[in-house]
């Protein structure tokens, strides 16, 4: 019975290894959630001018 449980672990092989490399998951929500604001301010910015600029003079 021991040779059968080495010749099935030979076959499965050793978990694979966790790639730690990265950023954590908080760390990138918040680079994300940063990037959509950023963004949103953005729009927010370019329609306001739009809309200044297209407001007549009194």
């Amino acid at each position: 019975m021991r040779y059968w449980h080495l010749f099935v672990g030979a076959l499965v092989g050793p978990p694979p290894r966790r790639d730690e490399r990265g950023l954590s998951q908080s760390t990138e929500t918040a680079i994300l959630l940063g990037g959509a604001v950023a963004v949103a301010a953005i729009v927010v910015a370019a329609v306001t001018i739009y809309v200044n600029a297209k407001l007549p003079r009194p």
